[in-house]
């Protein structure tokens, strides 16, 4: 057997041995496994209920030490999934990139809908339930105005807020928020066509949108990566102990999905999906009231975006450029998708201390505040 033989055995023995290897580490972690599953923990920033009404429940984020600016950051997460996304673990959460940049900061906490709430609109979402919250951050804070961040349907909500009550918002930031429906380029607004999707149907057949429906349909638009991809990838990496962690956190958040209120949920479909009524100046909370106008948003706007995004493609956010009135705003991009967006370590080594430093130029720095907080973005006096 001559030496080429000989180098080719040796190289298949050494990678069956490999093999052999990595087979036997998947198998010793599995306590490790079933450990990580049954501690996962996320929500993890220290916070306590300051503020209810309904489902509702306000979290305040604690400081351990004196904001920096005057206005506090309110965050308005969507109404399908849990909000926790947004403070999923300590390195992956936008609530601590904000406090770390100097805000106090609060999170709307919607609740899940019972069969009582089928009946909630978005009128009583925006503007009853949203003003209420402003309206107590105001007081607490003895601020004019708040800082916004919209993310998902929440952007949504968050853009009507703004348009109802400009005086009150400071900054606005809308992350992967559906604004305009005039394309095609997510499955979401294929399968919302009136042609194939009858809303009315299904709020009158069950008074709320069922989680598991919301959960199949999201699922399905990436079936593979969803039903196959993402444990054929965990089986690879289950002996990494900081990966199974992070898997276990989407994993506890992406099942965690809750009903939305019927009425609220036909509405979306309706008015926004299948009208595009909000871009073309139509909707209305009530009939007879006036149009939601967007060029009464006038305050700093930043939108986020992501460029990989298969639920809120950029061009449904950005798309709310040509009809606000602010004639300052602000797009960032990233090579990432909807969750992504909050949650991956791209996004918060380098996009969220840009996106916090944003806010942070057009914010009021607290009277008597240092050198360093103003360093650190705060161009107003106090």
């Amino acid at each position: 057997m001559n030496g080429t033989m000989w180098e080719l055995m040796l190289e298949q023995q050494k990678a069956a041995m490999d093999q052999a290897m990595t087979a036997w580490r998947r198998m010793l972690s599995v306590p490790r496994v079933v450990e990580h599953a049954r501690n996962n923990q996320v929500l993890m920033t220290p916070h306590e209920v300051v503020y209810e009404e309904g489902q509702l429940r306000l979290l305040r984020y604690r400081r351990e030490d004196r904001a920096s600016y005057v206005e506090p950051m309110l965050i308005c997460y969507a109404l399908v999934n849990r909000p926790y996304i947004l403070d999923l673990q300590p390195p992956r959460s936008v609530v601590r990139q904000y406090l770390t940049r100097g805000f106090e900061v609060y999170l709307i906490d919607w609740g899940i809908a019972t069969a009582a709430d089928r009946s909630l609109t978005l009128k009583d979402y925006v503007c009853d339930q949203m003003k209420n919250v402003t309206d107590y951050l105001i007081r607490r804070s003895k601020a004019a105005r708040v800082n916004l961040l919209g993310y998902c349907m929440g952007g949504t909500m968050s853009a009507l807020f703004t348009a109802t009550f400009p005086e009150l918002v400071n900054t606005l930031t809308l992350m992967a928020a559906p604004i305009d429906f005039s394309t095609k380029e997510s499955l979401l607004q294929v399968w919302t066509d009136e042609k194939y999707f009858d809303v009315d149907a299904l709020v009158d057949a069950f008074g709320n949108c069922p989680a598991p429906f919301l959960q199949y349909a999201f699922q399905l638009m990436k079936p593979v990566q969803n039903y196959y991809g993402k444990y054929a990838s965990f089986y690879e990496k289950m002996h990494d102990d900081r990966f199974v962690e992070n898997f276990f956190a989407m994993e506890k958040w992406t099942n965690d999905n809750i009903p939305v209120a019927g009425e609220t949920f036909r509405e979306f479909v309706k008015c926004f999906y299948q009208r595009n009524e909000l871009v073309r100046g139509e909707y209305r909370f009530d009939m007879g009231e006036e149009p939601v106008d967007l060029k009464r948003i006038t305050c700093p706007l930043l939108l986020l975006a992501a460029k990989g995004d298969h639920l809120v493609p950029p061009s449904q956010t950005l798309g709310i450029l040509p009809h606000v009135g602010s004639k300052e705003t602000e797009v960032m991009e990233i090579d990432a998708g909807h969750v992504g967006l909050a949650v991956s370590a791209k996004a918060h080594k380098a996009f969220w201390p840009q996106a916090t430093a944003w806010v942070a130029e057009r914010s009021t720095v607290v009277a008597g505040g240092s050198r360093e907080a103003v360093l650190r973005g705060g161009r107003r006096g106090g």
